[in-house]
């Protein structure tokens, strides 16, 4: 599978971008444990224009992460067409365009998933893009807005034909958020659709090594994307590449193996972030972290509370001799 000039391994598995979690010291762990492609935390179009200071800062790149994709939105062709130059600038290997977004902030004014209730606009910022840069651009979307609208198969199809060089579809509508099970059918149907030549990307769902294996061979896609359930344990990707290339399955990692996962994560964000911050950016992480391990839910509340580095490294090595 090729996006632009980029090659990919078999059984390509991508790191979701995801607001708030896929910053640099989130897409360090997922690259150490193999993702085959990184995205950046989605940037507004209107807030790259303005050189926001915050928005900006999403656009950092270390050269260890290629290849690497930066995600924008926005409900206006001209403007992401501006946006799209700027972040050209930053030399990413792809521009992602968000068509998928659900939150009220974002769908609700126009951009992200809100565009699948303006098809036309949503072609029109596609090919902007593509027009006003020289590298690959591609898109994430959704099946369509509520369960009586799912225009996907021909909406890829016009993506397609103005230029976009990937797509990736979550199998779910807006309606739906992030609740329900994801519909992979339709995804299914985009790929099998003959006028598509461009690659499919699955994603929804995939929270095990036997989905993603699944999601190859039963619905026929170019590549996975793997979001929620990376949070907490960045090394699903570790898991899932295994399995998808030997058939076999790595042994769990026992609390002592992911204390210090999460320590070196926590060592890593402080750096990129500093303190307080980098702690305070691990408690979504340690909200996920050691599903299914009993009487762990006192430890979880101090995790969720602490600032201090020294102290949540020390609650961490507690927790790992306990179990």
């Amino acid at each position: 599978m090729k996006i632009g000039s980029i090659k990919f391994p078999k059984y390509p598995v991508f790191a979701a971008p995801m607001e708030d979690v896929s910053e640099p010291s989130f897409r360090y762990m997922c690259k150490k444990h193999g993702a085959d492609l990184l995205y950046s935390e989605f940037a507004s179009s209107d807030a790259l224009i303005r050189s926001v200071n915050k928005t900006m800062r999403k656009l950092t790149l270390y050269e260890y992460e290629r290849p690497f994709a930066i995600q924008i939105f926005g409900n206006n062709a001209h403007t992401m067409a501006e946006a799209a130059q700027v972040v050209a600038e930053y030399k990413p290997d792809i521009i992602d365009i968000n068509f998928g977004c659900p939150v009220k902030k974002v769908a609700g004014k126009g951009a992200g998933a809100g565009l699948l209730r303006d098809i036309p606009n949503m072609i029109a910022i596609a090919k902007a893009v593509v027009d006003a840069v020289n590298i690959p651009v591609t898109a994430k979307t959704r099946l369509g807005w509520d369960a009586t609208d799912m225009p996907i198969v021909r909406v890829a199809e016009q993506l397609q034909d103005v230029g976009i060089q990937a797509l990736t579809i979550h199998g779910r509508t807006r309606a739906q958020m992030y609740t329900g099970e994801a519909d992979w059918s339709l995804i299914r149907e985009v790929k099998q659709n003959a006028r598509m030549h461009i690659p499919i990307i699955g994603n929804g769902d995939i929270d095990s090594p036997q989905k993603a294996k699944q999601a190859f061979d039963d619905y026929g896609v170019d590549a996975i994307m793997i979001g929620r359930a990376s949070i907490g344990a960045p090394w699903i990707f570790r898991d899932v590449k295994h399995y998808l290339h030997t058939g076999e399955l790595l042994p769990t990692m026992n609390v002592q193996q992911q204390v210090d996962e999460l320590k070196e994560y926590l060592l890593k964000s402080v750096e990129v972030k500093g303190l307080p911050g980098g702690v305070i950016h691990m408690r979504r992480q340690f909200a996920k972290a050691f599903k299914g391990l009993e009487n762990f839910r006192e430890t979880r509340i101090h995790l969720l509370t602490r600032t201090d580095l020294q102290e949540t490294i020390q609650l961490l090595d507690n927790n790992a001799s306990r179990w």
